[in-house]
């Protein structure tokens, strides 16, 4: 398959996907009116700057990931003294070297749970191992451990986004962290690379997302629910929409029940969110098309991830590829509920708020030795069980504002997402065959499709694990 135009027609596109990526941000923070382009707004291109039109890697291609364009600079300490504050509700970026502890600061009062998601990015085309990963914990004053995750790369070997998560909860029984005061989040690399020094793996980058969640105004159940429906509904069938995934989470494509149509190529990670609130149940596939070559075999070629609203991972399946089709499939999840945390296994306890689930697809990147460069036919199908019910009583404001929640405003957007896809596909295609035509001459094209504003607000919406007291 060909390649893009050209690395600075190339740049054009991420500075338009970190710039999407901000305007979801805000909107979902509830921090102003959101200017929404329909059709698409402005490519940029300078032939003169692409020596021999050498080949590029797009926005949401192999090996990028999409930070938060919103997200604050902050620096990982190397002690505790040194150590910069975390803000719920506000998104970081960091970075992590090879060796060593990287420390961050969190004020926690008595009553809220806190938890930090720590998203690791290995530089596109890295060389990684299974066991090469992140460690987080969080920490109190003491050096009590409140939690410890620790997620690695996995059987793929290929380099990707990969989500670990600190927490605290206050109102876990037996737990030794409660009360408030300081909480530090210790993040430090798994390495496991040994044909390579550590000091030329270089740094890997980091997005930091820390979200508080407050107490109930009175006690509730203290176990998770004893039964459930745990029967796989028939996927959704019909024909597929076409939606072209997100490079982060920030820049998750709004999803919908029913049949989805990408694309993805070797390397390339692709994030949707779905709407999911009290009482319904999630139910979710990823399906590979087969190729035109059937000679190799890829161990673990295509993963599908499931995280919850504060980016906490749940669920996980991974396939391999021998060029025919394959797929990867959660499995049964029970009903959001908030009493699920109290359950000892992720696929439960992950499934304890209402809010956007993201569900996260990657190709190993070793899919291209075999089978080539793609892309690859890539088919979600997505199922929402259940009515809605209603929410628990919490006795204040998660911050940000409102993530537990699947407001009137989300579920109305991602309608009208779901009812654009066709439009918005076809957008995308006369894009690409603009790209394709080149752009030259040392000149800038700006091509306007088709622009309508409208103001709007919405409300701002292989694993170990470990936690003290449990």
């Amino acid at each position: 398959m060909g390649h893009g135009p050209g690395p600075v027609y190339d740049e054009g596109w991420r500075v338009m996907g970190r710039r999407t990526a901000w305007w979801r941000a805000a909107a979902r923070r509830g921090r102003g009116p959101v200017v929404r382009v329909a059709a698409v707004g402005v490519v940029l291109g300078m032939a003169a700057a692409v020596p021999g039109g050498s080949p590029a890697v797009a926005a949401g291609a192999p090996g990028s990931y999409a930070f938060d364009e919103d997200a604050r600079s902050v620096r990982g300490a190397t002690s505790t003294g040194e150590a910069e504050r975390l803000a719920p509700g506000t998104t970081y970026r960091s970075s992590l070297p090879a060796t060593g502890e990287r420390y961050y600061r969190l004020e926690l009062d008595a009553t809220s749970n806190a938890y930090v998601s720590v998203t690791a990015v290995p530089p596109p085309g890295a060389t990684v191992s299974a066991g090469d990963g992140v460690k987080v914990s969080l920490q109190d004053a003491d050096s009590h451990t409140c939690s410890v995750d620790t997620v690695s790369i996995g059987a793929g070997r290929s380099a990707h986004p990969i989500t670990a998560m600190g927490e605290r909860e206050a109102t876990r029984s037996g737990s030794i962290c409660k009360g408030a005061g300081t909480f530090y989040v210790v993040v430090e690399r798994v390495q496991r690379t040994a044909e390579v020094s550590p000091s030329l793996l270089g740094e890997w980058d980091l997005e930091l997302d820390p979200v508080s969640e407050p107490g109930l105004t009175q006690a509730g159940a203290t176990s998770a629910p004893e039964v459930w429906d745990s029967a796989s509904p028939a996927p959704p069938s019909g024909e597929a929409k076409r939606r072209e995934g997100g490079a982060g989470f920030g820049a998750a494509t709004s999803l919908g029940e029913g049949v989805w149509q990408d694309d993805v190529r070797p390397g390339q990670t692709l994030f949707y969110e779905v709407p999911v609130d009290w009482g319904q149940q999630l139910y979710a596939t990823a399906e590979l098309g087969s190729a035109s070559s059937d000679t190799g075999f890829v161990p673990s070629a295509l993963t599908l991830s499931l995280y919850n609203p504060v980016r906490a991972p749940v669920d996980y399946d991974g396939v391999g590829y021998d060029g025919s089709q394959r797929s990867a499939t959660l499995r049964p999840l029970p009903p959001v509920a908030y009493a699920n945390r109290f359950d000892v296994s992720d696929h439960v306890s992950g499934m304890r708020f209402a809010g956007s689930y993201y569900l996260v697809v990657h190709l190993a990147a070793q899919t291209a030795d075999d089978f080539g460069d793609g892309p690859f036919d890539l088919t979600l199908r997505v199922r929402v069980a259940h009515g809605a019910e209603a929410a628990p009583a919490y006795a204040g404001q998660s911050e940000p504002r409102d993530i537990f929640q699947v407001t009137a405003q989300g579920q109305r957007e991602t309608a009208a997402s779901e009812g654009g896809a066709a439009s918005a596909s076809r957008g995308n295609a006369l894009m690409k065959v603009i790209a394709a035509g080149g752009l030259g001459g040392g000149t800038v094209v700006l091509v306007v499709l088709g622009v309508w504003t409208g103001l709007g607000r919405r409300r701002e919406p292989v694993r170990t694990r470990g936690a003290a007291g449990r």
